[in-house]
């Protein structure tokens, strides 16, 4: 356990932007998840739809560092392309 004080501090502030970044991480997964579920499926239309969700959430998570914001272009535009393909 860390005995000086900034330690102490910098451990709170680790617990808290690791349970963010994850909420962030998660949430972005579980979008792209439905997206290639509903794309694999035939179903344009409701992935559309979908699509603005992932990419606020991807979006979200680059711009608070969560994941690196040239993985959230990349992730965007393989989403597109596979949705624009099926």
């Amino acid at each position: 356990m860390p005995i000086i004080k900034s330690a102490k501090k910098s451990i709170r502030q680790n617990k808290r932007r690791r349970s963010n970044n994850l909420l962030h991480k998660n949430q972005v997964k579980r979008l792209i998840k439905e997206i290639r579920i509903l794309a694999l499926d035939q179903k344009p239309k409701e992935a559309k739809e979908l699509l603005s969700k992932v990419y606020k959430e991807l979006d979200k998570a680059a711009k608070t560092k969560a994941i690196n914001k040239n993985t959230a272009k990349r992730r965007k535009s393989r989403l597109t392309k596979l949705i624009n393909k099926h």
